[in-house]
């Protein structure tokens, strides 16, 4: 189970019913309750991958330049 902290307890508890979600952002976290006082726990997961931006270097023969 995943590990989180309880802001309610002041603790690092496992997650219970946890369920992976995506956020708008797009990046994934867990969301469940703490097993002691049941208030709502998140925790963010690894960020996204992004794809690679390519370079583009203005060429020497470019008319605009």
């Amino acid at each position: 189970m995943p590990e989180g902290y309880c802001v309610k307890c002041k603790a690092k508890k496992e997650i219970a019913e946890a369920v992976e979600e995506l956020m708008k952002n797009g990046r994934k976290a867990i969301k469940g309750k703490c097993p002691t006082c049941g208030v709502v726990m998140f925790k963010i997961l690894g960020g996204k991958l992004a794809p690679p931006v390519p370079i583009v270097e203005p060429s020497a023969t470019d008319p605009a330049g």
